[in-house]
This record gives structure tokens, sequence and C-alpha cells, in this order.
């Protein structure tokens, strides 16, 4: 493997890049965790299921810009990012770098790899080995690779040292990890990662574990590396205020897939997806004097061993209609959030008119609410239309097909609803049924 050029000073030239240069491919990129399951199953055999935490994303990286993967705790963008650099392994799809898909690779190659390929984790605490010096952490990399020793890896380390702001580089060399500020552990993490001349930097949450106070500095440090190096950055973070100050461009994450992408002014200014408005809602105002309404999701993100069907958002989204894939399940949920808003008393009484609700836990779009011992299906159908009057604006309505009655109860079917692909809309791309699919004319291809 070449040695590649040192790092000295700020007057590093930066690579030549031709303009949108696509650096980092995926294609229909896929990260499930296959569930354990009871010791019975996994000796017979049988299916436990998995945790789609990445579920079939493609998105273009070019060279030089920085990417943004933003979203709720569970969204899978870490995972996405760690897929990226090979650090857990993708079950399905490709990602292309350097002509090269790293879901390919075995560890030896990859190996290869890490020199151009490098990360920067949330915790600088967790990143650093507490019983080695700073030298040592940040010189490890050249160390592992044969590419410094002696007085040459000192020097390359001093420099890189320089380079995020530790200086002079004497005065921090020879310290230890808890001698340093969470701020200069950091700044420590982000040498160590560019002492190789790295291509691409994956930053997960790299300012979340610190104080308000140094976390604007870190990302201007960020931004200049990515000048003075020419860096091409992919930046994890559920913090949508240091998104717009940080990325070029913004993909919005929710339960595993990518739901609106596009130039990170273009969606602060006019976000398609009902996620990224309410996403954007939460952001706190810094002034008390004004009030501003805030209209988050209801409930919280579903079970990704068990996504909704049609689209993810649906459960939670106040504009979802008849195509958006509701189902079993959300009856079950509309139900028992109607029994929560009544007194205990009204519960015991309407609960007897139901038998069983665990018969609605598996996913389909059609229910047979069953109805109880001492109750009719006329009971379960008013009980039906009188939740429906409590609230008529509540989505799940719309994807009602017809309501009947059976033997046993009321036989509930949903419009069959569909999975939305990301499509056009305006200047980004968005998946969801508000924003009509269009196909592309002969001869284009798919907006990247």
């Amino acid at each position: 493997m070449p040695t590649k050029p040192e790092i000295q000073g700020t007057a590093h030239a930066p690579k030549h890049r031709a303009p949108d240069e696509v650096l980092v491919s995926m294609q229909d990129v896929e990260v499930y965790f296959q569930l354990r399951g009871g010791s019975m199953a996994r000796l017979l055999g049988m299916d436990t299921g998995s945790v789609r935490a990445v579920d079939g994303i493609s998105l273009d990286l070019r060279k030089g810009e920085v990417l943004g993967l933003v979203g709720e705790s569970g969204s899978g963008k870490t995972t996405l990012g760690r897929a990226l650099l090979g650090l857990v392994a993708a079950t399905g799809g490709e990602i292309r770098y350097a002509g090269q898909d790293i879901t390919k690779l075995s560890t030896r190659h990859l190996r290869r790899l890490r020199g151009d390929l490098q990360m920067v984790f949330q915790d600088p605490s967790a990143a650093l080995n507490p019983s080695m010096t700073i030298e040592t952490a940040v010189g490890h990399p050249l160390k592992i690779h044969g590419l410094a020793s002696g007085e040459e890896l000192h020097r390359r380390v001093a420099d890189a040292l320089e380079r995020v702001g530790l200086s002079p580089p004497e005065r921090f060399m020879f310290k230890y990890p808890g001698d340093l500020s969470g701020g200069q552990k950091q700044r420590a993490v982000l040498a160590r990662a560019v002492i190789l001349d790295p291509v691409l930097l994956v930053a997960d949450e790299p300012v979340s574990m610190l104080d308000m106070s140094v976390r604007a500095k870190i990302l201007q440090l960020m931004l200049d590396l990515k000048r003075d190096l020419d860096l091409t950055y992919v930046y994890i973070t559920h913090d949508l205020a240091s998104a717009k100050f940080f990325c070029d461009r913004v993909a919005i994450m929710y339960l595993g897939r990518v739901v609106e992408v596009g130039r990170t002014e273009e969606i602060f200014a006019d976000p398609k997806h009902p996620y990224t408005r309410s996403l954007l809602k939460a952001i706190p105002e810094p002034d008390p004097e004004k009030a501003l309404p805030r209209d988050l999701p209801r409930g919280e993100i579903p079970d990704a061993a068990s996504p909704p069907l049609g689209c993810a958002f649906h459960p939670r989204c106040p504009e979802a209609f008849d195509m958006c894939g509701w189902e079993r399940r959300d009856l079950r949920a509309l139900i028992e959030a109607h029994w929560t808003r009544h007194e205990a008393l009204d519960f015991e009484t309407e609960r007897g008119t139901i038998a069983n609700l665990d018969d609605l836990d598996e996913p389909s779009h059609e229910a047979v609410v069953a109805a109880g011992r001492s109750s009719s299906p006329v009971d379960v159908e008013d009980l039906l239309h009188r939740i429906r009057e409590e609230d008529a604006d509540e989505p799940l309505w719309r994807g009602v097909e017809d309501m009947t009655l059976t033997d046993g109860g009321v036989r509930v079917r949903f419009h069959d609803g569909a999975d939305p692909r990301l499509r056009p809309a305006g200047g980004v791309e968005v998946a969801c049924h508000l924003y009509p699919e269009v196909e592309p004319a002969a001869g284009e291809g798919p907006a990247s």
C-alpha cells in the first residue's frame, strides 16, 4: 500500500475534485439484526425474526460534501454510518467506494481502506484508551499501518495535534485522556482520525457529549479540516440546529428508511414530509416570549422488528389517508387510546364488549373485532361508532374501506396500503403519498 502524503501545517494542498463526483454510492442497503429468541426456537432452527435497522437505503455521497443523517434514536442512522465503513455487516444491497463493493470485502481488504475511511465516535472519553498517552493514541493508526515510527511518528503526531488546535503539541502529547477536557479529548480524536489523511469521515454525534460552549468550536474545526484536507463528511445527528449549520445536504431517516433528502436550505425552508415538519417544530425556541405550536408526532417509534405496513410513519402521521397502510394493529392502538381517556367504570363496561384485543396484534389490512361473552356484534359496532364520533378527524378512519357485521363481531377492512418510494418534490426527494410519483421520462434515470 503506497504511503500517503504527510500532514504538515495548514498548507496541505487539497486533492483534485471533479464537480459532483460520487465518492460513495449506496444501493438498497439493508442491515438486519437477527433476534435470538428462546433456546427452544434456536434449537429447532425456527425463524425468530429480525430487526430492520437499515431497510433498503439508496443514497449517493458526493466528494467534498457534508451529508447529514438526521432522525430520532432508533432511526438507523448510526448503523448506516457504521455499515459505510464496514464496521457492521450489510445483509443486503451494495456500498461502492473506489470501484469496490465494501459489503463484499474481507476483513483484510477492509483494513486497507481504513486510511481512506475513518470514524469519529460520539463519546471522546470512550474513544480514547485511558492508559495511553495522547501521543500513543493519536499515533496508533500510523503504527498499525506501518507508515511511521520513532522520530517521524512523533513529528507527525505533533503536526496533527497542531492542526486540531492542541497547541503547543508538547503540552498535550504526554498527557492521558483523563487530564483533558471534553473538548480537548474530541480534538485529540479528530487528530487521530485525520492523521492518515483520509478521504471520508463518518462523524457520529461528535458534539452531543460536549458542553454547549465548545460545540460550535468543534464544528467550526471540522469545517476547517474539511477545507484544508478536502474531506467529505457523513454527519450523524438528532440535532437539526447543528445540521443546519454544518451540512450541505440532509437525509431525514425514520425507522431504517430515508423519508426526505435534499439541500439543507431547502429542507429547512420548505420541509415536505410530515415527519420532517414535526422535527423542525421540535427545535427549541430560545426566546421565552415567543410561544410556538409544537404539533409533535403522537405515540412512539414502532418496533423495527415488525414495522407498520405501508408507510412506516402512518400511525403517527396527522395527514395519513387511505393508501398509507392502515392495519388492525392501528385499530387496537386506537381502541386502547380511547379507553385511557375515560373513567374506570366506563372502561370496565366497554372492555366487556370486546372479547380479546390480542387477536389484533398481527399485521394485516383486515381485522375482526370479536364480541365479548355478554355482548353482540351490534354492541361492538356501536362501540366503534362511538370511538369514531369522539374524534371524527382521526386519520385511521380515512383508511377504513368498510365495516360489516359477522357472526362473532365486526369485520373492519382497510384499503391496501403502499410503501412510498422516494420521488421528486420541488428540489428534494420525499417518500410520501402526499406527493404523486412521476415516472422518469425515457432515457432519464431516477434522481440521486
